[in-house]
């Protein structure tokens, strides 16, 4: 388990991706063995500890009933070939 960052953004609804624009918040995983979490000890230097935060938690702000900009320039050069 490893902390995670809460992102707010847009969806894409026709592809699905995400797009952020902010961290709002990190929801601490509560562990001795995760470098971002406040439990982790200041001395520690075990390898084994997780240095980056686990998958971001998104939250839709709004929608966009479109592609991405990624899918749409994907589609783009698809057609161009």
């Amino acid at each position: 388990m490893m902390c995670q960052q809460l992102a707010e953004g847009t969806r894409w609804t026709r592809c699905g991706h995400f797009q952020r624009h902010l961290v709002v918040a990190i929801v601490d995983c509560n562990t001795k063995r995760c470098e971002r979490s406040v439990y982790h000890p200041s001395g520690c230097r075990l390898p084994t500890c997780a240095k980056n935060f686990g998958q971001q938690i998104e939250r839709d702000i709004d929608r966009a009933d479109d592609y991405c900009w990624v899918c749409r320039a994907a589609q783009e050069r698809a057609v161009r070939r």
